[in-house]
Parts: C-alpha cells; structure tokens; sequence
C-alpha cells in the first residue's frame, strides 16, 4: 500500500548520453518533489559529473534499497550500480558497455517494482544502437519491460497534456506495420486505452480509432484494412462496453482529439502517433507502457549525443519532469482504487 507520498524509481538512462543530466536536473525539480519520493539509480560517478556539469549544489546519498533514502531536499538518493568505467566511457557515442549499463538500470528498477519496494518507475532515455551492441535484441525499453514482467499484451501510449495516443504498433518496419493491423492487436489498444486514461482520472474514457489508409480507405477504395480489420475491431470494442469510434481519417482525427472532441486516439503505427503529439509539445511529451503489472512512463526523447558530447549542462528535462510527475499521478490513482495493495 502507498503511504504518505508515492516512491519513483528513477532510471539514469545511457550514460554516454543525456540521461544523467535530465535525471539529476529532474530530481532537483520541487514540482518533482511534492508529488512523489524520488530514489535514482545509476552510476554513482557518472552521477557526480552530471552535477558538476548542471551546476546544481545537490548531495548524492547512495543507498542499498529504498527503505534507506531519506528523501529530502537537497539531497538524491541514489542505487549505486557502480558499473560505469568513465575513463573508457566516451560521451555522445553509442558504446556496448554503456548500453549494458543502461539495461541494468532497468533491470534493478524493474525488479523493486514487482517486490512493491517502489510505486512506479521513470526511464531516462536509453539507446537502441547502444543496447545492440551490448548482446540485448530488443527495439527500445518497451519490448525489454515486457520481457522483464513477463508480459504479453502492451502498447504505448504518448501522453501529453493537449493529446494522448496509443499505438498498435510501434518500432518495427512501416512494411511490418502494415501487416499488423489486426483485429486482436486493435482491441488490445482500446482496453489498454481505456484502462490508462481510468487510471489517469478520466471517469468514462472516450476512444477514437485511426485508420491506416487515406481518408479512412474511401469504404475500401484505397485499401480494405479498415474494411476487414479496423472497423469490425472498433464495433467488437463497443460491444465490450467500451467507448469507442472510428476509423476515422488520420489527417482529421488528432485535430477532433485536440478540440475535445476524443480522450485519446489509437494510432496504428508509430509515425502516425508520434508526429502530432511531438508537434503539439516535444519537450514535454511522456511515453506510458500500458499492460505491464507496474506503472512506467518515459522521456519522450532520445540520448541527444550532441548536446551530452558538448558537457554544457544544456539538456532540457521538461520531459524527465513530467514523467516522474505522471508515474506519481497514475501511483496515487492505483492505491486510491487498489488500497491493500
């Protein structure tokens, strides 16, 4: 059961990358502070640097497991992996063993978790290229939750203020995308839908469905997916007592969501959601993995090798703020509904 306020494990991300410094920058936040207890884990030197190079006057205090943090100001409590050699690390490049870091990360948070030792988890940014090099065959951090807790059905969900969209699909080929657009992943979207925007505190969620094709295929003159796929798991969904409609016209449908029109939009690959929600805010964007037995969100941004090579300190954690923010949100809702857990 969640006491006072929720405890958010914090993820550094890649060390080569930006994801130390948005993490520290982040946990210095009050707007993070006020809402949830915030525990890092990482790399205790690497940690130290990205201080030093935000010029923040912050006390590092390491930690065994999350009983022990004191979870006050001025001070981040941090999981000490210990396992970044920053004379071989070069920063702003993809490396094996940074990207092997970057999993263990997640792996320990992962791991509180499921023991319910922490309320949620927050992911700085990670590299797929990296992750790669490193043995780890997964396309990004979702695939590699889902993994870790055994999950089968999930998706991702973009979340921002003005427009939230979940995907069928995600990181695969947009040929590959094409061909899973399917009834069975569709339905999978909308309840994953519904079930996050409850636990958002939307009472009655309402669910707009993409189409894949221009204009929705024209009643199939320009494709029959939503003729054979789309449309009959849109109706399948609505007789499960869901809020449901759609296909709709990509080109439109965001636009309808925006106006207030629709709660959330299922998009049916990874483009076709990304664009408009990273138009409308990139900066504060946040990624929510949807179906894993834990609360994740994400930067909704990359490593940013540049601006981590530069070591100006210049990293905008707009991004690592609201994720923390939304992964305590969706950790009060969950007690509120689940209270003995």
């Amino acid at each position: 059961m969640v006491e006072e306020k929720p405890i958010v494990a914090v993820t550094m991300g890649d060390p080569a990358g930006i994801g130390p410094e948005v993490a520290c920058k982040a946990l210095a936040s009050r707007g993070v502070r006020v809402v949830c207890r915030p525990l890092l884990i990482g790399d205790g030197n690497t940690l130290t640097e990205a201080l030093k190079i935000s010029k923040l006057s912050l006390r590092l205090n390491t930690v065994q497991e999350p009983s022990q943090a004191l979870y006050q100001p001025g001070v981040i409590d941090v999981i000490d992996l210990g396992n970044v050699d920053r004379e071989r690390v070069e920063v702003g490049k993809p490396q094996a063993s940074a990207g092997k870091a970057s999993v263990e990360y997640v792996e320990k948070a992962v791991s509180l978790a499921l023991k319910g030792e922490v309320n949620a988890i927050a992911t700085a940014p990670i590299s797929k290229e990296a992750i790669w090099m490193a043995g780890y065959r997964y396309p990004g951090h979702t695939e590699l939750l889902a993994r870790l807790t055994n999950t089968k059905e999930y998706a991702m969900m973009l979340y921002s203020e003005k427009l939230k969209v979940v995907h069928v699909s995600t990181h695969v080929s947009l040929r590959q995308a094409v061909d899973l657009v399917k009834k069975p992943r569709i339905r999978v979207a909308v309840r994953l839908s519904h079930q996050a925007l409850k636990s958002m505190g939307y009472p009655n969620p309402r669910i707009a469905v993409a189409g894949l094709n221009p204009h929705a295929g024209e009643s199939g003159i320009f494709g029959r997916e939503e003729v054979e796929e789309i449309g009959p798991a849109v109706a399948e969904a609505r007789e499960e007592g869901f809020e449901v409609q759609g296909p709709f016209p990509p080109d439109t449908v965001f636009y309808r969501a925006l106006r207030g029109e629709f709660d959330c939009v299922v998009a049916m690959y990874h483009d076709q959601g990304h664009i408009p929600v990273k138009l409308l805010g990139f900066q504060k964007g946040v990624n929510v993995t949807l179906g894993l037995p834990i609360i994740r969100t994400s930067v909704d941004h990359g490593t940013a090798w540049d601006k981590a090579a530069s070591k100006l300190g210049v990293a905008d954690p707009s991004s690592m703020v609201e994720a923390v923010k939304l992964a305590a949100k969706m950790a009060q809702s969950k007690a509120k509904l689940n209270p003995h857990v």
